[in-house]
């Protein structure tokens, strides 16, 4: 058990053991499925993590130039990369830090894509099958008119599939189960299934939760391998980004202020949601928090405040067994994924500093942040 007092606050708490246990997981989804396995830097670019994640993956997949740079550098081996948007000024790095790359539009394959080809890359085409299981449009890749991939009937009405493609991806989950996974593949042969002798792989995006405890990884091997004996030829990917360190972290705060307004309380933190935790505002989801239940008929309820000036920079309402005070630790849950990535320094907000809780109880501090880092950002 962490002993959160000593850890500094407000800072991302890595647990490598938790971090063991979803490695596992994925490593037997590796073996039995025979698909691949890659990284996705979107959700965790931890970089100090990379060689462990190395050691239990089949790559990583990047989404802009610095991650291709970041798995080329810190991973060992080149980036599969997509982008919804290639540029001039991007484009030489990205083909330099990358095996595959995918292009969102056949305009962008035929700006780019022989520059790519010249290099020796693997061209994609990301497609979309216009199936998802998202309900949330801001995370839904298929929601209506949607600037991600190309539908079959746009790909017809520009000439079918360009010469020099040679795979297709598309990206439809979000933290779904193996049934959407078959769902998605159903959609794909359906609309798609003609291409599919004329490349040689399909990847499968992310949203894959397979380290989730509600997770059934039996039923996702075997839709994996029913779609591979369909499809012998195919080599078969998936890229989380979540499922890695899903459930491996947490965020350390502490509570500086305790204020009531109207009957509300709301224990104010030295962390900020707008900056350190944009999905519970953005999707909006309430993170379990150490110690804390959903409150009961007749329970006093507490909201969480952030620390910047936005007026909507808090969440709630949970319950505690004992009211916070002052300088009580208030620790949230699952804080790995999609935080240090989206955290931001609006207001000037101080970063959490960044820990690695290891495997015998020791405790590193791997970065803290400071004024420089938020000068160096508005510079």
């Amino acid at each position: 058990m962490i002993d959160f007092t000593k850890l500094p606050s407000p800072c991302y708490a890595l647990d490598e053991t938790l971090l063991d246990a979803n490695l596992a997981v994925i490593d037997r989804v590796r073996r039995e499925s025979g698909a691949e396995v890659i990284v996705a830097l979107k959700a965790c670019a931890m970089w100090r993590i990379f060689p462990q994640l190395a050691l239990h993956s089949d790559g990583a997949t990047a989404s802009s130039a610095a991650e291709a740079r970041l798995v080329r550098e810190e991973f060992g081996r080149p980036a599969h990369t997509y982008a919804p948007v290639y540029t001039d000024r991007n484009i030489d790095e990205i083909i330099a830090c990358s095996d595959h790359i995918t292009f969102n539009s056949v305009s962008q394959f035929r700006r780019f894509g022989q520059r790519a080809l010249i290099n020796g890359l693997s061209c994609g085409l990301r497609i979309n099958p216009q199936y998802s299981p998202v309900e949330t449009d801001l995370y839904n890749p298929c929601v209506a008119g949607s600037r991600l991939g190309v539908t079959a009937a746009q790909l017809e009405e520009q000439g079918g599939l360009p010469e020099g493609i040679e795979g297709l991806h598309f990206h439809v989950l979000c933290e779904s189960r193996p049934e959407h996974l078959r769902l998605a593949l159903e959609a794909v042969e359906r609309h798609f299934g003609a291409l599919l002798d004329r490349v040689k792989w399909l990847n499968m995006g992310g949203g894959h939760l397979m380290t989730h405890a509600d997770y059934d990884c039996d039923e996702l091997i075997a839709v994996l391998r029913s779609f591979g004996a369909r499809h012998p030829h195919l080599r078969l990917i998936l890229e989380p980004g979540s499922a890695f360190t899903w459930r491996t972290g947490y965020l350390v705060s502490t509570v500086e202020d305790i204020v009531e307004n109207e009957g509300t309380a709301t224990a104010m933190l030295d962390v900020s949601f707008a900056c350190h935790m944009p999905d519970c505002l953005e999707m909006p989801y309430k993170p379990a928090i150490v110690g804390a239940h959903d409150p009961g008929s007749g329970e006093r309820r507490w909201r969480m405040g952030g620390t910047s000036c936005l007026a909507g920079d808090f969440c709630g309402d949970w319950a505690f067994d004992r009211a916070p005070q002052v300088g009580d630790r208030i620790v949230f849950e699952d804080m790995i994924h999609y935080t240090m990535v989206k955290t931001t320094m609006f207001n000037g907000v101080e970063h959490p500093s960044i820990v690695i809780v290891h495997r015998d109880g020791s405790v590193e501090t791997v970065r803290r942040f400071g004024y420089e880092d938020y000068k160096c950002r508005m510079s």
